[in-house]
């Protein structure tokens, strides 16, 4: 099953509520909250006030994506402010399996994240484990940047490794996601898509409509 994921990263802050409300309305099940903590990436976002803040007035499955050096440190406080799935970074993990192992104690499910530097080899030894790997197809920690095609590469490689093993595990593309590229990203294997600017720049139910149509057609998992 294909599924839109806005990334609230290119959201009106001023408007938030009333955006997210319009987003999930026009067909996202998914919100993306990508937390950033200035070391990892050189960006910093937003924490878990806000995550708690958010998941007091929505029931949307809440996708939160941490951007931050060990990530084991938080893991299970995100799931307790409202995170229904805890995606890090294998680049910034000690024990990517133990940081696994307490998102899902802590009731949540798991995702690894790659940035594009990072061959999908290294996250093989981990897709036994997780329910999500999320390929970075920009550099994280800024938004509006546009996809590095070659990463679609990896999509691929990663969709086989997936269908090789039998696994139920979603891939996500997360980076550059566009109305005009949305399809080729699909069909090379994701199946959770990412889009912050393209849907929260302009009219966001529109937005949001145009892109599950675009999800409804394409291939994905």
């Amino acid at each position: 099953m294909n599924i839109l994921s806005p990334s609230i990263l290119a959201a009106d802050f001023w408007s938030l509520g009333d955006q997210i409300r319009e987003a999930q309305k026009a067909g996202a099940e998914y919100l993306h909250i990508d937390v950033m903590d200035g070391l990892f990436v050189p960006s910093i976002s937003f924490g878990m006030p806000v995550i708690a803040s958010l998941r007091g007035q929505t029931d949307i499955f809440f996708d939160v994506h941490i951007m931050i050096q060990e990530p084991e440190r938080y893991a299970a406080q995100f799931v307790r402010c409202g995170a229904d799935m805890v995606t890090f970074h294998l680049e910034a993990a000690a024990q990517p399996a133990e940081t696994v192992r307490l998102v899902r104690q802590a009731g949540a499910r798991a995702g690894i994240s790659i940035k594009p530097d990072t061959p999908v080899e290294a996250v093989e030894p981990y897709l036994d484990l997780v329910d999500m790997v999320l390929i970075m197809t920009v550099e994280p920690g800024f938004g509006g940047q546009k996809l590095i095609p070659v990463c679609l590469d990896k999509v691929r490689r990663l969709r086989g490794l997936v269908r090789e093993r039998g696994l139920a595990v979603d891939i996500q593309v997360d980076g550059g996601i566009t109305r005009d590229n949305v399809r080729e990203v699909l069909a090379a294997g994701a199946n959770v898509i990412v889009a912050g600017s393209a849907v929260f720049k302009g009219n966001v139910g529109e937005n949001v409509r145009e892109l599950m149509k675009a999800l409804g057609e394409g291939h994905g998992a």
